[in-house]
């Protein structure tokens, strides 16, 4: 992967793409960006719209609409295309659907010579990169779902209004399936270097166990609660998206919980779940195996557990 022209295609031009395409352009986080969409139309209208940011951005990104022809020297494939999430529809049950509609994207990418990172971000994610992987034949390590990034972000935010701290000092992950069956391990949540159970132990009552219990609750369940207000999430998924893709282009070996592909890590075999990765230009070059205690190892297990089941209702004929 090249740094001299960082070149992004986007997928699927709907709320979740533009909000990705955006968060590109106000950050000057490539230098390249094309809106692919099977209609067309809308992805010049999008094309054009951005165009006509630039001049307020401070940005000299390039930016239209095009084909599945203009993958093939791209350095990554964000892939946001599908159906969207209806209000009280669980992820899971977006899965015929979605995984219709990847059938008709990842081959023709593939067929292009594209050999940069798929970064997938259409749900239910953890099922889609799989299906992606799939199909596509490429190594683990550039097929990246977005995870549970969004998740550990929302869980970073909330304990650091609890504590009373920036998130930045928050390091604290959420890992599992992006979805119901998600878990926060608490063993591992620390601000700065001290352990979030012990701050609990020793606020005398102010802060608690149940208080955790209670983020855990409403971090799980912030996506639904977006969808019933305003019908749809898309501004924190497309931020959490730039995340990953400027740790990719700035080679940064970042810790992010996407969703990868485990091969034995955490006993686990064949199965894109959301856990701690090192990301960086190679896509993810290590998984982070976490100490977790039995019962958080339990939940990491059922987790994988419900997303064998649901990858196992694939048809790929």
């Amino acid at each position: 992967m090249s740094n001299q022209n960082r070149k992004v295609v986007v997928i699927g031009t709907g709320f979740v793409g533009m909000s990705y395409a955006y968060a590109l352009l106000n950050q000057n986080a490539c230098d390249e960006l094309v809106l692919v969409d099977i209609d067309k139309k809308k992805a010049m209208g999008e094309a054009m719209d951005l165009n006509h940011g630039l001049a307020f951005s401070g940005s000299h990104m390039k930016i239209y609409a095009g084909d599945y022809a203009d993958c093939a020297d791209a350095d990554i494939v964000a892939i946001s295309a599908g159906v969207a999430q209806k209000q009280g529809e669980t992820r899971r049950d977006l899965l015929s659907r979605n995984a219709a509609v990847f059938k008709s994207i990842i081959g023709p990418v593939v067929d292009s010579d594209f050999s940069g990172i798929f970064l997938i971000a259409t749900n239910p994610v953890d099922i889609m990169a799989q299906i992606t992987f799939k199909l596509s034949g490429f190594p683990r390590s550039r097929v990246i779902g977005t995870g549970t990034t969004l998740d550990t972000a929302r869980l970073r935010y909330m304990l650091g209004e609890y504590f009373g701290v920036n998130p930045r000092n928050v390091h604290a992950y959420v890992m599992g399936e992006h979805g119901d069956s998600e878990f926060v391990p608490w063993s591992q949540a620390l601000v700065a270097t001290k352990p979030v159970l012990e701050l609990c132990e020793e606020s005398g009552g102010n802060q608690s166990c149940d208080g955790m219990i209670q983020i855990s609750n409403e971090v799980r369940n912030a996506g639904a609660k977006i969808i019933e207000a305003k019908k749809s999430t898309y501004y924190g998924i497309g931020m959490a998206m730039v995340r990953i893709t400027k740790a990719i282009f700035g080679n940064e070996s970042s810790v992010l919980t996407v969703s990868t592909l485990l091969q034995g890590e955490y006993g686990r075999n064949n199965v894109y779940v959301g856990v701690p990765c090192i990301v960086n230009r190679n896509g993810v070059e290590k998984v982070i195996t976490l100490s977790l205690t039995e019962t958080e190892m339990a939940r990491f297990n059922e987790s994988c557990d419900i997303l064998e089941g649901i990858f196992k209702e694939v048809q790929f004929d």
